[in-house]
């Protein structure tokens, strides 16, 4: 299968991504199956005034969430697509674990891009 040749993404991330979104169709768009994660950004604000930067929601499904954080640190050093996007980010001063969830989100991007090839 072509999620094997993804560096950073192993057996067992393919298993629990296949359990979990074996049913891609369901989906209209890659905004939504970021949010069945809990990737997407939370903003806490009340008209002008902001509390605090933003965090990921957290509301999608734990398991599949909680599978994406080691393949990702193995992306940040082996897959050179997210090694360059997290330079990138690294260069403009963004914070560690700012850098680690969009290296997670950009992945989920590339397992959707495998799944729709």
């Amino acid at each position: 299968m072509l999620l094997e040749s993804i560096p950073g993404i192993g057996a067992k991330t393919q298993a629990v991504v296949l359990a979990f979104l074996a049913d891609i169709e369901k989906f209209s768009s890659a905004k939504q199956v970021v949010a069945f994660v809990g990737l997407n950004p939370k903003h806490r604000q009340s008209g002008s005034s902001v509390r605090g930067a933003s965090r990921i929601s957290r509301t999608g499904n734990s398991d599949l969430r909680k599978s994406f954080y080691m393949p990702a640190m193995s992306a940040l050093r082996h897959n050179c697509i997210i090694k360059q996007f997290s330079q990138r980010l690294s260069d403009t001063g963004k914070p560690k674990m700012l850098i680690l969830i969009a290296a997670m989100r950009k992945l989920l991007h590339i397992i959707l891009w495998c799944f729709k090839a």
